[in-house]
């Protein structure tokens, strides 16, 4: 006897995946982000935190902290000529460290785009400096190239330029220039990603080669020099390394290179002023963040996206 065996239906489509509850791949998400979050919390925000608390304090970091209020800060506006010269020396600073850093660090990007031969190599090299820049060590070679008989003083017989009010600060603003391979490199990321079509569209129009650089490289790179200019911007109100070891951390001479962040360090390790230096800390940071603020204002009439036809920010 024969059994005739009904075949089973093949399956036309597969099994769908078992989904998991949301608070379970959410509670998944919170365990693989958790070290970031208590990096986050007790390394910033706590920080933070009790330097706001001890901005309005009398803190010696010895002794309990004694509420002032808003003292430190009138003290500080009202009270202390060296305050406001630390803030017009690093006022001069950031506007002579900065274009100039910029603008060699896009000429030499221009200058690199342009090579056939060596390009990496090249890169590397320029780029060295922006590694090796911030490190004591390279701060203090500096101070002896520019100092009373070393290299630059023999050369050209200055007499030692950290010693000269007008040109000490100018000695630290070049080091932070020589520092330009950071945007440089982004620089030159910027200028390989403009379309080589626009730059033969303009020479069969006649355009010269400055022509191409103020009406393609200069609008197509502007993101990335906005990019570039409020980084170098903050980091440069943040300046601390060079003027510390160019002055020996006292800021001279005659507080041509008193920058915040070293009056900063005076006043709260040096004279355990630590509520005065908490109030600094924080009127910096609002400076930073009103500065950063004008210059994303001001980008709306210079810098050009290619999702925006008029050329503005929106």
């Amino acid at each position: 006897m024969t059994t005739t065996q009904v075949p089973t239906p093949a399956r036309t489509a597969q099994t769908p995946p078992v989904k998991r509850p949301k608070r379970q791949r959410e509670g998944a998400a919170w365990v693989f982000l958790s070290p970031w979050v208590l990096g986050a919390c007790l390394l910033t925000l706590l920080p933070m935190a009790v330097s706001l608390y001890l901005s309005f304090t009398d803190y010696d970091l010895f002794n309990s902290p004694n509420w002032v209020g808003l003292r430190n800060y009138t003290q500080m506006f009202t009270e202390d000529p060296r305050y406001w010269r630390s803030v017009g020396a690093t006022l001069t600073y950031v506007v002579i460290a900065v274009p100039l850093q910029l603008g060699l660090a896009l000429v030499v990007a221009l200058a690199l785009k342009n090579m056939k031969r060596g390009r990496a190599f090249y890169r590397s090299a320029f780029y060295a400096p922006s590694l090796l820049g911030a490190s004591m060590s390279v701060a203090l070679v500096w101070r002896a190239l520019f100092n009373e008989g070393g290299t630059v003083d023999n050369l050209f017989g200055t007499g030692g330029w950290i010693f000269k009010p007008g040109w000490a600060l100018v000695t630290v603003a070049l080091l932070t220039v020589w520092q330009f391979g950071a945007p440089m490199v982004i620089f030159l990321a910027g200028l390989q990603q403009i379309p080589g079509e626009l730059y033969e569209a303009a020479e069969v129009d006649g355009a010269s080669g400055w022509r191409q650089f103020l009406s393609i490289t200069v609008p197509m790179l502007s993101p990335v020099i906005f990019f570039n200019l409020v980084l170098q911007t903050i980091q440069a109100f943040q300046v601390f390394t060079p003027a510390f070891a160019v002055s020996g951390g006292k800021g001279g001479p005659a507080d041509s290179t008193l920058f915040y962040t070293l009056y900063l360090y005076d006043r709260g390790f040096v004279a355990s002023h630590m509520g005065y230096a908490s109030a600094m800390a924080w009127v910096l940071l609002i400076v930073i963040g009103a500065v950063t603020a004008v210059l994303f204002r001001t980008s709306r009439s210079w810098v050009f996206y290619a999702s925006d036809t008029e050329g503005g920010v929106r």
